[in-house]
């Protein structure tokens, strides 16, 4: 992806020095996040190429298995990976957004890079992306810096297989420079309408880019104007195509506790008692996804049956309708487009059994928040309007004015504050809302952006964190530990 937008080093149109080194990550980060950020585009790959061609294209070094689409990105990159690294290999992943840290961006071997890593692999490439800056008309977005950060930290580890996803649509998005053995197509739908089009005909166009020569393509089931558009980018490159519901899919589902029971129709194989510890139908349809990217992947064999099974067993998704917290029960889901919104809707249904269910939603400005609150609205019986800290997050009391609309005024309540709005949320969850359900098994979903989630989720495992240091000393206290 590149970007075009201003970051304040540059909002007088002359950029200021790169930063060609960090002592630490709080440096890395200043100096990443002082660049141009991610939420406007300028359609080149050629300031990533020359920034990746300095660094020796390292991209060039291992196989890619690239994804796109609209959601599911994330969960099925997090798949993949964990079945690869179970076949012996050694992986990198590269994602977008984080949830609470932006050294989750690259991992290796399934683990994010640690602060030192991260700094350590800024300080590799900041000198090439100061040379780059000089020889252009724009600088280096903070994504081009980060997916050149990420190829080269893969190339040093060494890996053997590179799970990257992209940041936006796919032609122009900046992991293009890389070219994907296997391409992964997610559920297209509509978002990013003022970057990527109005229709899902005219994003798929943009989603089909990453569909290089020789691939393999493996594609989630899409509306019929999607599938026409990935089909002919297909034959125009001579990649071979398989298709959710047909080559591959989800045999048979049935909701567990803790996740969910599958039975998968994989390219090569069957797998039957696949326990996967997340919610949903979609996340059932996210792991046919990667089961067939990766057998796509791995070659012309079946995988063994029982690493399948360990493998997906140990999947997590932190953000993806994730219970951080009980008593009551809150759930975290980063869902921001009503196609999201709706598949997460229809999760809640299946898998819990809360009543009420309060809902604490901040969304950014330039969203479809208003199908998003449509999505919901069936499965909330309340909602608590918020906001995150981020210039873009649509202020409280303007998500409020929209959602009374739609839930009707006694159902809509306003925090500005997320602190305030998880608490006046669980305190409704407890007392059964304004309806008087039962007390006792009401929850809270936490939805409408990545980053409302990833500060929810930090502000909530610090409140845990507390929790349990406040016991350890009460226990210390009481027997005397410690003396």
């Amino acid at each position: 992806m590149s970007d075009t937008s201003s970051s304040p080093s540059t909002a007088t149109g002359t950029p200021g020095p790169a930063v060609t080194h960090a002592e630490t990550y709080a440096e890395a980060e200043r100096a990443l996040l002082a660049r141009w950020p991610e939420t406007r585009l300028d359609p080149t790959l050629e300031r990533v190429e020359a920034f990746t061609h300095l660094l020796g294209d390292p991209q060039k070094a291992y196989p890619v298995i690239h994804l796109t689409g609209t959601n599911g990105k994330t969960s099925t990159s997090r798949m993949i990976d964990t079945l690869i690294t179970a076949l012996g290999l050694r992986t990198g992943r590269f994602t977008s957004p984080h949830v609470e840290s932006m050294t989750e961006r690259i991992s290796l071997d399934g683990v994010p890079l640690t602060e030192e890593q991260f700094t350590h692999a800024f300080n590799d490439v900041a000198p090439y992306a100061a040379l780059v800056d000089r020889d252009s008309v724009h600088p280096l977005s903070f994504f081009e810096t980060v997916v050149g950060m990420a190829y080269s930290a893969f190339a040093d580890a060494p890996v053997d297989a590179a799970i990257v996803e992209v940041g936006m649509g796919g032609a122009w998005d900046a992991t293009n420079v890389a070219d994907g053995r296997v391409a992964v197509i997610t559920p297209v739908s509509v978002d990013h309408a003022q970057y990527l089009g109005e229709t899902p005909a005219d994003i798929a166009v943009e989603k089909a880019g990453i569909i290089k020569p020789g691939a393999t393509v493996v594609m989630a089931q899409q509306p019929l104007e999607v599938t026409e558009v990935l089909l002919e980018r297909a034959a125009e490159v001579g990649a071979t195509v398989a298709r959710e519901g047909l080559e591959f899919g989800v045999v048979h589902r049935l909701p567990a506790v803790g996740g969910q029971m599958l039975h998968l129709q994989g390219l090569r194989g069957e797998y039957d008692e696949v326990f996967l510890p997340l919610y949903g139908a979609h996340q059932a349809q996210n792991a046919a996804l990667a089961l067939a990217a990766v057998e796509a992947f791995a070659g012309d064999e079946a995988l063994d049956p029982d690493l399948v099974r360990e493998a997906f067993g140990q999947v997590t998704s932190p953000g993806r309708l994730e219970v951080v917290r009980r008593s009551p029960t809150i759930v975290l889901d980063a869902a921001h487009n009503p196609h999201g919104a709706a598949a997460v809707a229809e999760a809640l249904q299946d898998s819990f059994t809360f009543s009420p269910l309060i809902g604490v939603v901040g969304v950014m400005a330039d969203k479809d928040y208003e199908g998003v609150l449509a999505a919901f609205e069936p499965v909330m019986a309340e909602i608590v309007c918020t906001q995150n800290s981020t210039q873009r997050s649509m202020p409280a009391e303007d998500l409020a004015e929209v959602a009374r609309g739609i839930f009707g005024v006694d159902r809509v309540h306003v925090a500005r504050r997320l602190d305030d709005a998880l608490d006046k949320a669980a305190t409704l969850a407890e007392a059964g809302g304004v309806y008087g359900e039962a007390i006792g098994s009401g929850g809270v979903l936490v939805t409408g952006s990545v980053i409302t989630v990833g500060e929810a989720r930090s502000m909530l495992t610090s409140r845990a964190a507390d929790r349990e240091a406040a016991r350890e000393e009460s226990h210390r206290s009481r027997t005397g530990e410690g003396r």
